[in-house]
Order: structure tokens, then C-alpha cells, then sequence
């Protein structure tokens, strides 16, 4: 158990870096982030959206190498070494190594952070044969009940029940109550922005119900979680198309419990949505 503590608390530094640095992450498609699997294997991964996934190992103060499993060996985009103090209230990211071939990585061979943010910045997206991201979701497959790992119900994210969000979900132009409307799907993420929200995280939540074999209502919301009741002022929720450029934005106010945003697609089409609180943020991509 200890070891999982050491892995996890490695793995949430090195995210909360990246963060700062501007470089997307997803910590719920990381195997580290499993509760069955950080237990069953000595793995501390971190997906960095688009790019792949950066090995984080920690390490105690004074120690002069850190242990690497040969099962992290492959897969990986580089290994990113933690040094912790006694206590574990302190933590320096020491550097990183781009490959692992032995059990044991010395720290003086390490490479600065900056060499990381390099390699980053040179790798390309991984493409599929689609031809999409790798990380990018389709909506297309969540109509076959087929959905991405870290997309769940909101009743299993959020504790609540069909009938919670109901007035939430009211079609804007018609106000439509949902329970009338033809079937549809929707799925629930995590979104965390780190320190900015003092460790809670808030639920992006995507509805899609087709019109007709060429147009998808969709409509997404931003809520709160845990113990939370209104969302942090300021929070914004954006839509940004094809072209990278803006086409929905909505703000949070200092008694909103959700925003929401709403518009129609075609399948094909691709959007990007991104939650940010300040200068931290966090990118969904989409393919309806």
C-alpha cells in the first residue's frame, strides 16, 4: 500500500506541473488513476492528451536511483522521476528520461524538465486508422452504448438520480421537459484543474439526442461535486470548432450550480471543449 501511496502522490505532482506548463492531461484514462489496477501492478501513469502516456516514479529524499518495473518498460513517452521527503510533505520533480532499460534509472543521468517539455512539444498526436486521436471520442459510438474510458453515468459520478437533472435538461427552445423527448444518451467526466479548485474536481456532462440521420442535439453542462453546491466564479465553459475557433462560451456566476451550452452537429463534424478556471484548463475532443 505504501508503495500505491508513493505512485499516486507522484503521478498527481507531475499532472499538477503540466498543468502549470499549459500541456493537457488525463488522469482518469491513466491506469494509475484505476483503483483495481494501481493495486494489482506497480505502474504510476499519467496520460498526456493527444501524445501518450509519461511514467511517474517516486523516489525518497537522498536516494541516488529510482526503481523502474519492467512491465512500465514499453509504452511509455518518457519517465518522469519524483523525490519525496520523509514526511511526504514536500516534492521536487528531479528530471526525466525519455527511454527504460534497466530496473534502475540514476539520478545524475537524469534530463532536465526543460529537455521534457521539449520532447513534448516535438512529439506528434497519435492518429488512429480513422484517422481521428487517439483521444479524441467519438459520439457516433456512444448511440451503440460503446463509451471511452472515464465516461460514466451521472449516477455513478454523480450520486443522482434521473429525475435530479431533469429541469437542467429542458430543451431551450422548446422547453421540452427530457422525460418527453425521444431517447437519447449522456455521459458524465470528471474534469480536474488541480489547486485552482482546491483539490474537487467538476462533472463535464454531454447529452446527445439525434433529430435525424443528419443532426445531433447536443447539449453540455458543467456541475459541481462532491460537498460542492455552486460552481467556483469565473469557471467557463467553451466550444471551439473545426477551425479552432470559439463558437460557444458560457461564464459561471458566484451562485450557479451548472452552465450549460446547447447546439446541433452532423456526423463528421469535430469540436473541442474546454473547461478552464483561470489559466488552467482541460480539452475534451469530439467527433460526432
Amino acid at each position: 500500500m505504501e508503495q500505491v501511496r508513493l505512485n499516486t502522490l507522484a503521478v498527481w505532482v507531475v499532472n499538477y506541473y503540466l498543468q502549470m506548463m499549459g500541456i493537457p492531461t488525463d488522469l482518469k484514462a491513466s491506469d494509475s488513476w484505476n483503483p483495481v489496477v494501481r493495486l494489482c501492478a506497480n505502474v504510476a501513469d499519467l496520460a498526456v492528451t493527444g501524445l501518450g502516456s509519461l511514467e511517474c516514479r517516486p523516489i525518497r529524499v537522498h536516494e541516488q536511483s529510482c526503481y523502474i518495473p519492467p512491465e512500465v518498460w514499453s509504452d511509455r513517452i518518457g519517465y518522469v522521476v519524483v523525490e519525496f521527503d520523509e514526511r511526504l510533505r514536500e516534492a521536487t520533480v528531479l528530471g526525466f528520461a525519455q527511454t527504460a532499460e534497466t530496473e534502475y534509472l540514476l539520478v545524475s543521468e537524469l534530463q532536465p524538465l526543460e529537455n521534457l517539455l521539449d520532447t513534448l512539444s516535438q512529439l506528434k498526436p497519435v492518429v488512429a486508422q480513422t484517422g481521428v486521436t487517439s483521444k479524441t471520442v467519438v459520439l457516433s459510438q456512444w448511440l451503440e452504448n460503446v463509451f471511452e474510458t472515464g465516461w460514466q453515468t451521472i449516477e455513478s459520478l454523480l450520486g443522482l438520480g434521473q429525475t435530479d437533472l431533469a429541469f437542467s435538461f429542458r430543451r431551450a427552445d422548446t422547453q421540452e421537459p427530457e422525460s418527453q423527448r425521444p431517447g437519447g444518451v449522456r455521459r458524465a467526466k470528471l474534469i480536474d484543474l488541480g489547486m485552482q479548485l482546491a483539490g474537487n474536481s467538476v462533472a463535464l456532462i454531454i447529452e446527445l439526442r439525434p433529430e435525424s440521420e443528419r443532426k445531433t442535439d447536443i447539449l453540455l453542462q458543467v456541475h459541481p461535486t462532491g460537498s460542492q453546491i455552486y460552481l467556483p466564479p469565473l469557471l467557463q465553459l467553451i466550444v471551439i470548432d473545426e477551425s479552432q475557433e470559439i463558437f460557444l462560451e458560457a461564464q459561471a456566476r458566484s451562485t450557479d450550480n451548472y452552465i450549460q451550452l446547447q447546439f446541433r452537429g452532423q456526423p463528421g463534424e469535430r469540436f473541442s471543449v474546454k473547461v478552464a478556471l483561470d489559466d488552467i484548463s482541460i480539452t475534451e475532443n469530439f467527433v460526432i
